[in-house]
């Protein structure tokens, strides 16, 4: 029950891993209000979490690029709640799949809407009431464009990319408000966007992508849970004063971190940076000495 009085929101909770998450906030003690575009997937996901919930449950139907639909949103919680403690900016989408000069056009740039503009006025939304409160928890999440590139799926990587340095970036604004802010690599999940992949064909999303999600398919891919408890401990006081990271929830040893969070608050571990040929053991492209 780490997150018993907390009220928090996932948009993108009708399924997948935002509707793992809203689950697993549910059954810590956490007040969920879950948003998504789909009306009727998102009344079978508030049921589903209901089932669990130690604490109230609301949904309303909402498109995160839509600032109005935002507002209205955030209103009624602060009307029903009193405020928000805890976003987790989860909805989002591939986008087209294809070569940049063969994409149609406006589907690439509704992905860059959703993905990265959505996120940022999901922020922008919550960030007023959490900054009256001088206290609160925003938990993005990333996906593997951020942090490689991905050929044939360039809305997507590009997006995802932003919003990593966004969350970067807002960390720092919002740190003398003891607001923290985080991003979550969730893994390689089995969820619809694998679906889209598979039915994309090679033609489209390139050939070793593809057979890497057939091969991700047939194991099962990344536990949709390891991703959840990651933001289940991220909303929790158990992660305070810990801000401007992208957690890997596979692979690093997060649990640990809330006790390292001093020091990795002058650090630039688990963040986006620049490589440079010393990094890589290269002597070229050294400056001359004395100007480094």
């Amino acid at each position: 029950m780490i997150l018993a009085g907390k009220r928090c929101l996932i948009t993108g909770a009708n399924q997948g891993l935002g509707l793992t998450i809203a689950t697993a906030y549910a059954a810590q003690g956490a007040d969920v209000c879950l948003c998504a575009r789909d009306e009727a997937k998102l009344a079978a996901a508030r049921d589903a979490v209901q089932a669990v919930a130690r604490g109230r449950v609301i949904a309303q139907t909402a498109d995160i690029a839509n600032a109005d639909q935002l507002q209205n949103l955030i209103q009624r919680i602060d009307r029903e709640w009193g405020g928000l403690d805890v976003a987790v900016c989860n909805a989002g989408i591939y986008g087209p799949k294809g070569y940049i000069e063969e994409v149609d056009w406006q589907e690439w740039v509704e992905a860059i809407q959703i993905n990265l503009v959505g996120t940022v006025l999901t922020c922008r939304a919550v960030v007023p009431g959490m900054k009256s409160r001088r206290a609160g928890k925003i938990i993005i999440i990333s996906g593997g464009g951020a942090t490689k590139p991905m050929p044939q799926l360039s809305a997507y990587a590009a997006s995802k990319a932003g919003v990593v340095r966004f969350a970067e970036t807002l960390a720092e604004e919002l740190a003398e408000f003891g607001i923290d802010v985080n991003s979550v690599a969730p893994g390689a999940l089995n969820t619809r966007l694998l679906d889209e992949v598979l039915a994309a064909g090679p033609e489209k999303v390139g050939q070793a992508f593809y057979q890497a999600s057939v091969k991700q398919k047939a194991s099962g891919g990344d536990s949709l849970e390891v991703g959840a408890d990651l933001c289940v401990w991220l909303a929790s006081d158990q992660s305070t004063g810990l801000s401007g990271k992208l957690l890997s929830a596979k692979w690093d040893p997060w649990r640990e971190l809330g006790e390292r969070a001093a020091d990795l608050r002058k650090s630039d571990i688990y963040t986006l940076r620049r490589i440079v040929p010393a990094d890589r053991g290269q002597t070229w492209g050294d400056p001359p000495k004395g100007t480094r």
